[in-house]
């Protein structure tokens, strides 16, 4: 994969942070590197003002750095602000921070040395992991503190994990045959001042929220074919008069994954008026998730592509604020948000799944019930699940604590609203498969087949799951079905 500073995607995140597609820099990059660069040694060698090349940083900006200091300046700066603390990052989120951050470096406005921004490609193309502690960043300036623990790595200093394995991180660059580096004028400011770690959660966040929410949509198709409801409040003439584009596309959705199901054909003309609101009103709750799913991607879109340190450099130094994370923050808080509430409303259609006074299937969905308990607690863990979400959703982003002697008076928390959405996600994804394993278990029940598309849904389920008889231990078919929930069903 070629990166260039300009046209990095999600997708492309994806591959590098999960598939350990190797990295490149384009042809592209040299000369903009090389003429920012340029800029930045000039300034240092003149002795002339320019933050973070030849003066302190933060509340210490009006702090002179004489030239045979600069050097110095960059280290203190990595080490010092290596200072988080909590469970490592997963490995995907810093391998993916590695790659944003050598891709805003690319754009050549960072004054850094192209061979830096080899060196920083050369730690995911060797498989080396620096060990970043998940706690620590205010989200502005930046990810100071977490991007700080990729910088130490470089510097032949901190930990880090090569070919899974942890270890000192001098004996991981010499293990890989990668040269520690001496780092230059602005360069450790350069590798620290960004976005990075909340961006590459967020990509990865979006990435799977995607995929989530196609297959939370079959989901719902699957519980109103076992609940045996009604495709007539998909209709396109409903949608028609409230034209919201993501309800639009989820009823036609539904009708296409419920088109000729039999057991909705046999109750078109039953004693029932309407459905429940969470079967008639899908495209009217999940249609909003849709469109923040989509909100939340064009933002981080931009931020994948973005320069994001502090000074930035053209024709000379200027500072200025595009390492504030507000961007990131709002998008994940919104985006934390719109997934609760498909874990949400998945959760009441696996209620009315086990209460046979809603569903006319026995109790908990379980054969001689009484000896088999069913489902009842499965139900249980999807409860718990959305209640935490409730608490999970509450924004990060409203949230600031001013830092560096009030200089960095408001911050964005947007690695916390990233960190805390992830964390959503997973738990929706646990529900949603909570959903599917009822919804087919219900489908097995009932006397009429469903829709061509939910029967071949239901028979992906069933190849790795069978219908549960008797009671056995679910977390097994759990776990079975989020595996299967990796890709769209």
């Amino acid at each position: 994969m070629l990166i260039d500073g300009e046209s990095l995607t999600i997708e492309d995140v994806y591959k590098v942070a999960c598939l350990k597609e190797r990295v490149e820099l384009d042809e592209t990059v040299k000369n903009k590197v090389k003429r920012s660069r340029k800029i930045v040694e000039e300034y240092a060698k003149e002795e002339k003002v320019a933050y973070g090349i030849t003066t302190g940083l933060g509340e210490l900006c009006n702090v002179f750095i004489h030239k045979d200091q600069i050097d110095q300046l960059q280290k203190n700066l990595i080490r010092s602000h290596s200072t988080c603390v909590g469970d490592y990052l997963g490995e995907k989120f810093v391998r993916a921070a590695i790659l944003l951050r050598a891709n805003s470096l690319a754009k050549g406005y960072s004054g850094v040395r192209y061979e830096l921004i080899e060196r920083l490609i050369s730690l995911l193309n060797k498989d080396i992991t620096p060990c970043i502690p998940e706690k620590g960043s205010v989200g502005a300036s930046g990810d100071l503190a977490p991007l700080a623990h990729i910088a130490l790595v470089l510097m032949g200093e901190g930990d880090a994990f090569h070919n899974g394995k942890l270890m000192k991180a001098e004996d991981a660059l010499k293990a890989a045959g990668i040269e520690k580096i001496e780092l230059k004028a602005k360069e450790g400011l350069a590798l620290i001042n960004g976005t990075q770690i909340m961006t590459a959660i967020a990509a990865l966040c979006i990435y799977d929220a995607k995929i989530l929410f196609d297959n939370a949509l079959k989901a719902a198709a699957m519980s109103l074919e076992a609940l045996r409801g009604t495709d007539r409040a998909f209709l396109k003439e409903i949608q028609k008069v409230r034209p919201h584009k993501g309800q639009i596309a989820v009823a036609k959705k539904m009708m296409y994954l419920l088109k000729e199901s039999e057991n909705i054909l046999s109750h078109r003309h039953c004693e029932k008026v309407q459905d429940a609101y969470t079967l008639r009103c899908i495209p009217q709750v999940l249609g909003p998730s849709l469109e923040t799913i989509e909100y939340a991607e064009s933002i981080v879109n931009i931020e994948l592509n973005s320069a994001t340190d502090n000074p930035l450099i053209f024709d000379s130094p200027l500072t200025g604020g595009n390492f504030h994370g507000q961007p990131i923050a709002l998008a994940m808080d919104f985006l934390g948000i719109a997934l609760s509430e498909i874990g949400s409303i998945s959760e009441r259609r696996i209620n009315r799944l086990m209460n046979p006074h809603l569903s006319e299937l026995p109790p908990f969905l379980a054969k001689n019930s009484g000896l088999n308990t069913g489902f009842m607690i499965a139900h249980y863990t999807a409860a718990s699940l959305v209640s935490e979400n409730k608490i999970l959703a509450h924004p990060a982003s409203v949230d600031s604590i001013p830092v560096s002697a009030d200089q960095e008076d408001h911050v964005s928390m947007g690695t916390i609203a990233a960190r805390k959405c992830y964390e959503i996600l997973q738990n929706v994804k646990n529900i949603v498969a909570i959903e599917f394993l009822a919804a087919s278990q219900g489908i097995d029940l009932l006397k009429y087949k469903p829709s061509c598309e939910i029967q071949k849904i239901h028979k992906k389920i069933r190849e790795k799951i069978p219908f549960m008889e008797k009671d056995r231990p679910i977390y097994r078919d759990i776990e079975k079905m989020r595996e299967i929930m990796e890709n769209p069903l």
